[in-house]
C-alpha cells in the first residue's frame, strides 16, 4: 500500500471529535462514563483497521499515522494542557488541606505499589524477566492516570473533598510514577545506581520540577499583571506557559514535566484566579474546558486504537503464547490488590491528616485507581526502545509491555470506570442529606411562586392575546408533584437537636457561599484589588471547615492582615507635608481598609439574601446575628482610620468610584454598538480612550484631598435642594460636630431641639414602641436627616438615634426649621417629604429597608401623593397603596383612634406582596387596616404606590434596555447592597419611553421640584449644578404630566398612568393647598442672593477636613460613597456661571 497522505491525520481528528460528540450526547443521563465509551470506540476503530487490512481507507491511514506517533510527542501534545486545566481548576484551599494525603499516596504509595507489582510479576509470570524489568512494569502501572480519573470524577459528581484527594493524588502520582519509571528505565538500559545516587536522582527530578513550576508561575503571573483587559493575550499566556514549562522540564533540565505543569497550575489556582474577572474569567474557563474536552476525546480514542494495534499486529505472538490473556487477568487482580494494600497501609495516616478519610471514601479511593494514556505512552516508549538495536531489551518485552499496559487500561476503565457510580450509589454517597432535601423542596415552592408571578405578568400579550396556565404548568414538570401545604425547611421538632445542628451548619455554609460570591462581584466592580480578593476568599474557605464546630469565624482569618499601628497617629501631628502623609498612610492602610469594607459589605449582602430567601427563621436569625457580631472589629478598624486619617478612606473610595464610572461607560458604549446606535469603529475609538484611562488609574492611582465643610453641607440633599437665599441663613446657624461610635444623638421621648444632617458615617435606631422584628439593618447612612419629623410635628422623638460609627454631622436648631417652613408652602411640603423618608424606614422596614435612600427618594418624588384633609372627610386607599399619617388624627369604622405616625393599609390588599403578614400587623399598634378612615382633625397623609413601585423594579431587572443590552445578553441584575457603588451608572440601563423620569436638564428648567433636586444631590453630589436656584420661585413638586419626558439619567419608579382612578374617594383640601401654594409662589418676588452672606458656623469639635489647601486644584472629589464630582473647566462651552450663593 502507498504511503499515507499526511492530511489523513486530520480526518482521524475530525472523525474522533464527531464520535466524541455523539457519545457525549447519547450517554447524557446514563451511568456509562463518557471516557469508557471513547475507549471502546477507539478499540473498535483499531480493530476494523488492523483486523481487515486497511479496510477503513483514508480514515485507516489517518489511524495508522496517529498510532505510530512518537510516544514522547503524544505526551508533549496532550499532557500539558490536560494537567494545567485539571490543576488550575482545583480549589487551592482544598489542595492545602488535602496535601498531606496526596503526598502520602503519590510518594510512599507509588513506591510500595511499584515493588508490590514488580515482585508479583517477577514471581508469578513465566517470562524470565529480570528484577529491573519487572519493577519497570510495576512503576509504569503504578501511575493512576489523571486524565482518566479527572474525566470520571467530573461526570460522577463526587464530593469536593474526595474529588480533590483523588484528583490531586492522580496528578502527583502520575509525576512520581514517571520519575520512578525513568529510574528503572535507565537501570534496565545499563546504568547503575547506588542508594545515594537513587535518592539524589529522585530529589533532583521531583524537587527540581516543583521549583521550575514555581519559577514559571511567578514570572508569568507578574507578566499577567501588566496585561490590561486583553482576554486573548491572557488566555494565550496560560496556554503558552504550560507547554513551555513542560518542554523546559522534560528536555532542557531533565526533570519531571508532569510535576512542573502540575505545580504551575496549582500556583495559578492560588494566586492568579482573581486576575481574571468578568468576561475574561468566563472565556478562560470555557477555553480550557474546550481544550480538555478535545484532548480527552482524542487521547482516549487513540488509546483504544493503540490497544487494538498492540494486540492485532502481534496476533501470531499471542496465538503462540495463549496464556498471556490469563496472565493479563491475573495482573489486573494484582493491580487492584496492590492498590488495596497501599490504601490499607496508609489508612491510619490518611484518616488523621487533612479532612480525614472514612471507610466508604477509602473504598472509592481504591476502586478509582484507573490507568490511562500516560501508562500507555510509557509502554510505547519501552516498545520503541525494544524494537531498536540494543542488547538490553528484547522485542518481545516491548510487545508484552504494550499488551499488558493496554489491557490494564482497558480493564480498569471498563470495569472500574463503569461501576464507580454504582459503588457510590451502593455506599449511599450520592444521596443528598435531609437538610438539603428540605431546602430543595422549599426552593421548588418558591419556584412555583415565581412561575405564577411570571405568568401573571406575561399571560396577556397585545399581539397574541392570553395564555393557558394549565398547559404552561404541564411543561414545568418539576413543579407538578408539590404538596398543597408548603413547609419551611427549618420547621422541625424542638427535640430534634441533630436536625437543628445540621440546619445550622447548612445555613452557615450558604451564608459563607453568599459572602464569597459577593467578593467576586466586588472584584469585578473594582471595589477590591486582586491581592485583597485572595485574602478574603481564603478566609471564607478556612471558615467553611469550622462551621460544624463553632459559629461563623471568617474574620479570624483576616485579623493578621488588618492592623492599625499606633505610630501612624503621630504622623498626623508631625509637620510633614500632607500629601506625603496621605501617600504614606494610604500605601500601608489601604489593604486593611479594603478588607474591612469588603467584609462588612459582603456580609450585609449575604444576610439580606438569606433573609429574603428564608424569611423569619430562628436558625437564619442565629446565623445573621453571628454575621453581625463578626463585623464589630472591622467596623472598629474603619472608625480608627476615619478618626485619625480620614484621607485614607476618601482616597480608596475615590479609586472605587472612578473605576466604576470608567467601566460602566465602557459597557455603555459597547451596548450602544450592539444595538446598532454606534458603529464598530466609533465604539473602538471611544473605548480605547476609556481603557487608557483605566490603565492610568490602575498604574497611577489618584491622591485626593478631603472636601471642604461647605461642600459637605451644600451636597446634603436637604440643604442643597433649597434656594440660595434660604440656604445661607440656615447654614450660618449650623453646628458642625464629629461624634464617636456609640454616641446618643437623641433619646426616645425627649423634646425635639433640632435636626441632625448626617454627612459621613452610619447611625442606628432603636425604639421601645416601634418594632425591630423585621428590621435586618436598622441603620441610616450619609445623606439622612434625623429628627425632622419630630420638629415639624412638635412631639417628642419617637426613637433613639445612636451613632454606629464615627459620624460627621451637622445640627440645626428647631427654631430655624420653623422659620424655614414658614417661608413658602412648597418648602413646607418638601420638609414633610424629607421627614417621610426616615419615618417610612422606621415604620415599615420590611419594605423600605430593602431600598437604598435614593430609591426611596425616587418613590417620594414620582410615586407618592401628599394630601391634607379636614375633619369629617373619608380617606379610602386603593389596592397596593400604603399611607403614612404624618399629622392629625383618624378613626376607623370600629372607632379606633389612629395617632401619628401611623401606617394605613387597605383591607383588600394582599399584605404578603409587601413582605407583611396580617398576624404581624395586628400586633403592631401603629399599623392599621381598614376599608376607609374618617378624619377627626386636620390630617396630613403621604401615600405610596408600593405595588407599582415593586412591579416597576421587577420589570426593570427583567427587561432589556434599548441602549444597554444587546439581543444575546441577559439583563444585568444586582442585589441592592451589591450595587450601591454602581447605582448611578446602572441608570443608564433604563429604557426610554413615554413614562420615564425627567432628565437633569429638564428638572433644572423646573426648579420647583425640591424632591427631584434632593434626589440628584443624593445620587450625584456636587455634580449637580445648583446655579440659579435663588433666582426662581418654586413650583409644586410634581412636574406637569404633559411635559414629563424620559431619560436614563437616574433611577426612577414608573409614574402612575393617567387613566387610573384617583387615589382618594373624596375631594380633599390637598388640591386646594397645592393650588394656593402655586399661586403664592408665582406672586412672591424672587429673593436675591449675594456672595459673602454666609456667616461663620459654630464648630463643636475639630475636624480633619480643614480648608488649609484651598488653593490646590481638585481634580476628583468624592462627597459620599455614591457621589462623584468633577470640577468643570471655565472654558467649557455650555458650563453655567459659578454659583453666587456659595
Amino acid at each position: 500500500m502507498a504511503e499515507p497522505d499526511p492530511d489523513d491525520a486530520v480526518l482521524f481528528v475530525g472523525v474522533s471529535l464527531v464520535l466524541g460528540i455523539a457519545s457525549r450526547h447519547l450517554l447524557r443521563g446514563t451511568r456509562v462514563p463518557y471516557t469508557v465509551a471513547l475507549l471502546v470506540l477507539g478499540v473498535a476503530l483499531g480493530s476494523l483497521e488492523y483486523g481487515t487490512q486497511h479496510g477503513l481507507g483514508k480514515l485507516g491511514a489517518g489511524i495508522r499515522i496517529w498510532a505510530n506517533i512518537n510516544p514522547d510527542l503524544l505526551l508533549a501534545v496532550f499532557l500539558p494542557a490536560l494537567l494545567f486545566e485539571s490543576s488550575f481548576s482545583m480549589e487551592i484551599h482544598q489542595i492545602k488541606r488535602c496535601m498531606a494525603q496526596m503526598v502520602l499516596l503519590a510518594g510512599p504509595g507509588v513506591v510500595v505499589s511499584t515493588f508490590l507489582l514488580g515482585s508479583a510479576v517477577k514471581l508469578t509470570f513465566p517470562y524470565n524477566w529480570s528484577w529491573k524489568t519487572s519493577l519497570l512494569l510495576g512503576g509504569l502501572l503504578s501511575a493512576t492516570d489523571p486524565v482518566a480519573v479527572v474525566a470520571l470524577l467530573k461526570e460522577l459528581g463526587a464530593s469536593k473533598k474526595l474529588s480533590t484527594i483523588i484528583e490531586g493524588e492522580s496528578l502527583m502520582n502520575d509525576g512520581t510514577a514517571i520519575v520512578v519509571y525513568q529510574l528503572f528505565y535507565r537501570m534496565v538500559l545499563g546504568r547503575t545506581f547506588d542508594a545515594g545516587s537513587i535518592i539524589k536522582f529522585l530529589s533532583e527530578v521531583s524537587l527540581g520540577a516543583v521549583a521550575l513550576g514555581l519559577a514559571f508561575g511567578i514570572v508569568s503571573v507578574l507578566w499577567l499583571g501588566f496585561i490590561f483587559n486583553d482576554t486573548i493575550i491572557e488566555i494565550s499566556l496560560t496556554l503558552a506557559v504550560s507547554y513551555i514549562a513542560f518542554f523546559t522540564a522534560q528536555d532542557s533540565l531533565e526533570v519531571s514535566g508532569v510535576l512542573t505543569v502540575m505545580t504551575l497550575g496549582m500556583f495559578y489556582a492560588a494566586f492568579a484566579k482573581t486576575a481574571f474577572k468578568g468576561e475574561s474569567q468566563q472565556s478562560l474557563h470555557h477555553f480550557w474546558e474546550m481544550v480538555a474536552y478535545i484532548a480527552n476525546t482524542l487521547i482516549f480514542i487513540l488509546s483504544g486504537v493503540v490497544i487494538a494495534d498492540g494486540v492485532l499486529q502481534n496476533n501470531v505472538h499471542f496465538e503462540r503464547h495463549g496464556t498471556s490473556w490469563g496472565f493479563l487477568l491475573l495482573l489486573y487482580v494484582f493491580v487492584q490488590t496492590s492498590r488495596l494494600i497501599v490504601v490499607g497501609v496508609l489508612y491510619p495516616l490518611l484518616r488523621h491528616f487533612g479532612y480525614g478519610l472514612d471507610l466508604k471514601e477509602a473504598m472509592i479511593l481504591v476502586w478509582s485507581g484507573l490507568r490511562g494514556a500516560v501508562a500507555l505512552s510509557l509502554s510505547l516508549s519501552v516498545k520503541r526502545t525494544s524494537d531498536a538495536v540494543q542488547p538490553y531489551l528484547k522485542p518481545e518485552v516491548g510487545t508484552m509491555f504494550v499488551f499488558f499496559t493496554g489491557g490494564i487500561v482497558f480493564l480498569t476503565l471498563i470495569f472500574n470506570g463503569s461501576t464507580t457510580q454504582f459503588l457510590l450509589h451502593m455506599l449511599g454517597m450520592d444521596k443528598l442529606s435531609s437538610t438539603k432535601l428540605r431546602i430543595l423542596k422549599y426552593t421548588r415552592y418558591e419556584m412555583l411562586n415565581k412561575a405564577l408571578e411570571a405568568f401573571g405578568e406575561l399571560r396577556d400579550d397585545e399581539e397574541l392575546g392570553p395564555a393557558d396556565w394549565a398547559t404552561v404548568k404541564k411543561y414545568i414538570t418539576c413543579l407538578n408533584d408539590l404538596d398543597d401545604d408548603p413547609e419551611h425547611p427549618h420547621d422541625v421538632g424542638d427535640n430534634d437537636d441533630r436536625m437543628h445542628t445540621m440546619n445550622l451548619r447548612d445555613i452557615r455554609v450558604r451564608l459563607l457561599n453568599g459572602v464569597q460570591a459577593a467578593y467576586w462581584g466586588m472584584l469585578e466592580e473594582g471595589r477590591i484589588t486582586q491581592a485583597t480578593a485572595n485574602i478574603l476568599m481564603r478566609s471564607v474557605d478556612e471558615a467553611m471547615d469550622l462551621v460544624s464546630r463553632q459559629p461563623l469565624c471568617d474574620w479570624k482569618g483576616l485579623k493578621s492582615n488588618v492592623q492599625f499601628p499606633n505610630y501612624y497617629r503621630f504622623l498626623q501631628m508631625s509637620r510633614l507635608p500632607r500629601k506625603l502623609i496621605t501617600y504614606f498612610t494610604v500605601e500601608r492602610l489601604e489593604s486593611g481598609c479594603y478588607i474591612c469594607a469588603a467584609f462588612l459589605r459582603a456580609h450585609r449582602i449575604a444576610r439580606r439574601q438569606l433573609h429574603d430567601f428564608l424569611g423569619d427563621s430562628e436558625i437564619a436569625r442565629i446565623v445573621i446575628d453571628e454575621s453581625n457580631a463578626e463585623g464589630e472589629e472591622a467596623r472598629k478598624f474603619l472608625e480608627d482610620v476615619r478618626v485619625t486619617f480620614p484621607q485614607v478612606l476618601r482616597v480608596l473610595k475615590t479609586r472605587q468610584v472612578t473605576y466604576s464610572v470608567l467601566t460602566h461607560l465602557s459597557e455603555y458604549i459597547q451596548n450602544l454598538e450592539k444595538t446598532g446606535l454606534l458603529e464598530e469603529k466609533e465604539m473602538i475609538h471611544l473605548d480605547d480612550a476609556l481603557q487608557t484611562d483605566l490603565k492610568k488609574l490602575k498604574r497611577n492611582p489618584p491622591l485626593v484631598k478631603m472636601p471642604r465643610v461647605s461642600d459637605l453641607l451644600n451636597t446634603h440633599p436637604l440643604v442643597g435642594a433649597l434656594p440660595g437665599a434660604l440656604r445661607d441663613p440656615l447654614l450660618s446657624n449650623t453646628k458642625e460636630t464629629v461624634r464617636g461610635h456609640g454616641t446618643i444623638l437623641y433619646r426616645e421621648g425627649s423634646r425635639p431641639t433640632g435636626i441632625w444632617l448626617v454627612s459621613i458615617g452610619v447611625v442606628k435606631w432603636t425604639s421601645q414602641r416601634l418594632s425591630r422584628r423585621h428590621s435586618l439593618d436598622p441603620i441610616l447612612s450619609h445623606g439622612s436627616t434625623l429628627g425632622l419629623y419630630e420638629v415639624l410635628i412638635g412631639k417628642p422623638y419617637i426613637c433613639d438615634m445612636i451613632t454606629d460609627s464615627v459620624v460627621h454631622c451637622f445640627f440645626i436648631e428647631a427654631e430655624k426649621i420653623d422659620e424655614l417652613r414658614q417661608t413658602d408652602p412648597s418648602i413646607e411640603v418638601f420638609l414633610w417629604q424629607e421627614s417621610a423618608l426616615v419615618i417610612a424606614r422606621l415604620l415599615l422596614p420590611q419594605i423600605f429597608e430593602k431600598m437604598a435612600m435614593h430609591e426611596i427618594r425616587v418613590l417620594v418624588a414620582e410615586r407618592s401623593t401628599m394630601n391634607i384633609y379636614i375633619k369629617g372627610e373619608d380617606v379610602e386607599l386603593e389596592q397596593n397603596y400604603i399611607g403614612i399619617l404624618l399629622e392629625g388624627f383618624l378613626k376607623t369604622r370600629k372607632q379606633n383612634l389612629i395617632t401619628p405616625p401611623g401606617v394605613l393599609l387597605p383591607s383588600s390588599t394582599d399584605l404578603s406582596l409587601f413582605g407583611l403578614k396580617s398576624s404581624a400587623v395586628n400586633h403592631i399598634d401603629y399599623c392599621h387596616t381598614a376599608p376607609s378612615y374618617q378624619v377627626e382633625t386636620r390630617a396630613r397623609i403621604i401615600f405610596f404606590d408600593i405595588g407599582r413601585a415593586l412591579e416597576g423594579d421587577a420589570d426593570l431587572q427583567r427587561s432589556v434596555s434599548l441602549v444597554s443590552q444587546g439581543g444575546h445578553e441577559p439583563a444585568r441584575t444586582m442585589n441592592k447592597e451589591h450595587s450601591g457603588l454602581l447605582s448611578w451608572p446602572e441608570s443608564f440601563r433604563r429604557s426610554r419611553g413615554p413614562n420615564s423620569s425627567a432628565s437633569l436638564a429638564e428638572i433644572r428648567n423646573h426648579p420647583g421640584s425640591f424632591s427631584a433636586r434632593a434626589l440628584q444631590l443624593s445620587m450625584y453630589g456636587s455634580m449637580v449644578n445648583l446655579t440659579g436656584q435663588g433666582h426662581r420661585r418654586q413650583r409644586p413638586p410634581r412636574l406637569p404630566a404633559a411635559k414629563q419626558r424620559h431619560s436614563s439619567s437616574y433611577p426612577r419608579v414608573p409614574s402612575r398612568p393617567s387613566n387610573t382612578r384617583p387615589l382618594l374617594s373624596v375631594q380633599s383640601e390637598g388640591s386646594n393647598m397645592k393650588r394656593m401654594a402655586g399661586e403664592a409662589a408665582a406672586a412672591a418676588p424672587t429673593p436675591a442672593t449675594s456672595a459673602g452672606q454666609q456667616r461663620p458656623r459654630t464648630v463643636t469639635q475639630d475636624d480633619n477636613s480643614s480648608d488649609d489647601s484651598a488653593g490646590e486644584e481638585v481634580i476628583v472629589r468624592v462627597d459620599s460613597p455614591s457621589m462623584l464630582s468633577f470640577r468643570q473647566s471655565s472654558a467649557a462651552v455650555d458650563s453655567p456661571p459659578p454659583p453666587q450663593d456659595l
